[in-house]
């Protein structure tokens, strides 16, 4: 398995969403910034980062960045990561910046290197990896994170500078692989 380095060019891809539209990484070439997250309704982080990541979109959504959740977990041993309990997942909720789409494959997973769940991939104007790491220094408790290590990258991304902490240790589950 390959695993990403900063500077790494953004591999392509093909996936569909939790209404079967298909993206790949054509679909996002517009925008400024890319932010992939390797994610599940299974893990216990991903769900306390899933209301994080609903603000962050809609935080970002007028800075044209695209924010991509991917869940690469195998459905057959993890009945959370299923595409219909995806689809229920995103069901009343209001994101447009934010894509959730299944690797049913897992190949993506794999190009990416990516091993748990939440695992971030924040790529620049030239689809490049900028940053790879944590959403913030705090899963457990939203009103105590001192570090929001992604907004910050997202922030000197966009503004087209050098990331203080462009790589950081991956907090989570295990991607659930076939």
């Amino acid at each position: 398995m390959m695993i990403m380095k900063i500077g790494d060019k953004l591999p392509n891809f093909k996936l569909s969403d939790t209404n079967s539209v298909s993206y790949s990484n054509y679909s996002f070439a517009d925008r400024y910034a890319l932010c992939v997250i390797f994610i599940s309704n299974n893990c216990p982080i991903s769900n306390a980062y899933w209301n994080r990541i609903f603000n962050f979109a809609h935080q970002y959504e007028e800075d044209n960045m695209a924010l991509v959740a991917i869940n690469s977990n195998d459905g057959s041993k993890s009945q959370a990561d299923t595409i219909e309990n995806m689809k229920a997942f995103m069901e009343n909720k209001n994101a447009p910046n934010l894509f959730y789409l299944k690797d049913e494959d897992q190949t993506l997973a794999k190009e990416f290197g990516a091993e748990k769940t939440p695992e971030i991939f924040l790529f620049n104007s030239k689809r490049e990896l900028v940053y790879h790491g944590i959403f913030d220094d705090n899963w457990q408790n939203e009103t105590q994170v001192m570090m929001a290590y992604l907004e910050d990258a997202v922030e000197y991304c966009l503004d087209g500078i050098d990331i203080d902490y462009p790589e950081l240790p991956i907090e989570g589950s295990p991607i659930i692989w076939k």
